[in-house]
């Protein structure tokens, strides 16, 4: 979508490449994507490429389907906080928490733990556009924990671009890319009614809950999001 690949999928296909993933012997990316990050990567062509090398690039949002079914890719609806739930419940997998506004990262360690997962370890890294000496030294701190998944919540697009240089340093066998999740999780957040997940309007639901912040996001962002998917649609390449 708007030149990003995206990978049909289900909850169930989304273990089994998970779990496939975790025993290969390499590292991995997973990204859970949504309108927003296509958006930016359509004026980014750096950014884009970091998208499109991940190993799996799994559709949350419906807008996101709704476009993949448009062009005869049959696809579900997976949102990383699902997906997180899910994999925790199904795969016996040491897990890192990595990201997180301050004091998010351990809340979600714990209820991740609670729910009955092995929790590695956690770590929030300092604000700003990522630095590739701290990404280096985490990369080596994620590999001494035993972590075979990192958790990683640092919002678009940076969480993108340091899982992308995470994979690099061979940091775990899995690195998967959840967003808002970490918020919805830990509880710091109230994620929209489940009706709302359903019938694509989990994003309005967010945006009366953060209209000053995410108003440019959705309103802008998704019209944008319509124009080049209907491009595309219109001149397929």
């Amino acid at each position: 979508m708007n030149g990003v690949r995206c990978d049909g999928s289900s909850a169930p296909g989304l273990l089994d490449a998970v779990s496939t993933f975790a025993g290969c012997g390499r590292s991995h990316v997973v990204n859970f994507v949504s309108a927003d990050p296509t958006v930016i990567a359509m004026r980014d062509p750096g950014y884009r490429a970091v998208l499109n090398r991940a190993d799996l690039n799994v559709a949350d949002g419906m807008s996101i389907v709704w476009a993949m079914r448009l062009n005869g890719l049959g696809t579900h609806k997976t949102a990383g906080t699902d997906a997180m739930r899910a994999i925790t419940r199904h795969a016996d997998a040491a897990a890192y928490v990595y990201g997180g506004s301050n004091g998010v990262a351990p809340l979600v360690a714990d209820r991740l733990r609670a729910a009955g997962a092995h929790i590695a370890g956690w770590r929030t890294p300092a604000f700003g556009p990522p630095d590739e000496d701290e990404i280096a030294d985490d990369a080596e701190r994620i590999r001494a924990s035993g972590a075979e998944l990192v958790w990683v919540g640092l919002g678009t697009p940076k969480q993108h671009v340091v899982a992308d240089r995470l994979r690099a340093y061979e940091a775990a066998p899995v690195i998967l890319c959840v967003g808002a999740a970490f918020d919805f999780v830990s509880g710091v957040k109230r994620r929209p009614p489940a009706w709302t997940h359903r019938v694509g309007l989990e994003w309005a639901g967010r945006l009366l809950d953060e209209p000053s912040r995410l108003w440019r996001r959705y309103l802008v962002g998704n019209a944008r999001f319509v124009g080049g998917v209907a491009r595309e649609f219109a001149h397929p390449r």
